[in-house]
């Protein structure tokens, strides 16, 4: 094993159940062989995080007690045996997955339905490791003048580019992104970015003030599902966007979706909707309006790739994404802010520890 000096133990923040993160001291790990300690110099937090916040778990990566986080960036500080490629210092991003790749969906290229999917948590720390699958298949070197926390992106930003890619937009295109969170906001841009012309919808005006910059034509302001219907409908003379983008996981946000498409459209049920939601539609406009509706669930292996190299180009001001920076002792009252909605962006969280030659 090659490693810096490296202290035994490091603060993290850890999810105790419902509501309930602490700021505790944990072991720092050591990698086994195929294994890579990274220092993390930069932490953002997510929607996901959110939910795991509120439910006190995740019934597919965490159970508590658990550190938590997964969109991260830093640089390596431990290799294991066995590891090729990588340097003690060398600036990197990580997926939080990785697929297996030979079960029967990596198979047919649809690695986000992998049957042995691995996750990794645990960002809100000073370091995480990363086991061998990961190191193999989604752990990437971060371009010469990309910072650590625009390079944490990658993640959130491979599931986005993902979903506009399921859409096989043509260029001249007009979509409709639901949603001005980070989502919707990563969406509205990656779509300008094919030639779509893009109409976001959401609730708070500084958000739309974010989306013009990043990229959407038009903005709505919206609070109700009439409102969401309205601002679909109107601009095409009741006919409808030929794509619309769901970024919201409310289930009457869905069926307006699929109610307001045009002819011939699709839309992209993208937000996640709570366990065991119903939703209706019109079934006669579905068939005979030729409506296609499809889903986009996280990333893949090339999602991830083309995510970072978007971020390397500049075709995304994460900035206007951020709304501070907090070290990791405040990761509880970012996360209750969160909650009652006092922050609708992303938060750069700086974890303390050995800082190895990047800057935040």
């Amino acid at each position: 094993m090659h490693t810096l000096p490296l202290p035994h133990t490091m603060l993290a923040g850890v999810i105790h159940g419902q509501r309930d993160v602490r700021i505790e001291s944990a072991s720092v790990p050591r990698p086994a062989a195929g294994e890579v300690l990274i220092a993390v110099e930069a932490a953002l937090t997510d929607g996901t995080d959110l939910k795991v916040f509120r439910r006190g778990y995740h019934a597919r990566m965490i159970r508590p007690p658990m550190i938590f986080g997964h969109e991260f960036a830093g640089s390596v500080a431990a290799v294991g045996e066995g590891v090729e490629g990588w340097q003690l210092g060398d600036a990197v991003v990580a997926a939080n997955s990785a697929p297996c790749g030979h079960c029967f969906y990596c198979d047919r290229n649809q690695e986000a339905l992998c049957e042995d999917l691995l996750f990794v948590n645990g960002a809100y720390a000073s370091f995480i490791l990363l086991p061998s699958r990961l190191v193999e298949k989604n752990l990437l070197r971060i371009p010469d003048g990309l910072s650590p926390a625009h390079a944490a992106f990658t993640e959130p930003l491979a599931c986005v580019v993902k979903g506009i890619n399921d859409l096989h937009l043509e260029p001249g295109a007009s979509l409709a992104v639901i949603g001005s969170g980070p989502i919707g906001l990563m969406a509205a841009c990656a779509a300008s970015d094919c030639g779509a012309e893009v109409l976001l919808l959401g609730r708070h005006p500084e958000q739309l003030a974010a989306g013009r910059k990043l990229g959407a034509a038009e903005t709505a302001l919206v609070s109700s599902r009439d409102d969401v219907l309205d601002a679909l409908l109107r601009p095409c003379g009741g006919r409808g966007p030929d794509a619309i983008f769901e970024a919201t996981g409310l289930p009457d946000v869905w069926e307006a979706a699929i109610q307001s498409v045009r002819r011939g459209g699709i839309v992209n049920l993208f937000g996640g909707c709570p366990a065991d939601t119903r939703v209706s539609f019109d079934t006669n406009r579905v068939h005979y309006g030729e409506v296609r509706l499809c889903s986009s669930f996280h990333h893949n292996p090339a999602s991830i790739r083309a995510a970072l190299q978007f971020l390397a180009d500049r075709r995304l001001q994460p900035d206007l994404l951020l709304d501070g920076r907090e070290p990791l002792s405040h990761l509880p009252e970012v996360l209750q802010e969160m909650d009652t909605r006092v922050r609708t962006m992303k938060t750069v969280i700086n974890p303390p520890g050995v800082q190895l030659g990047l800057n935040a």
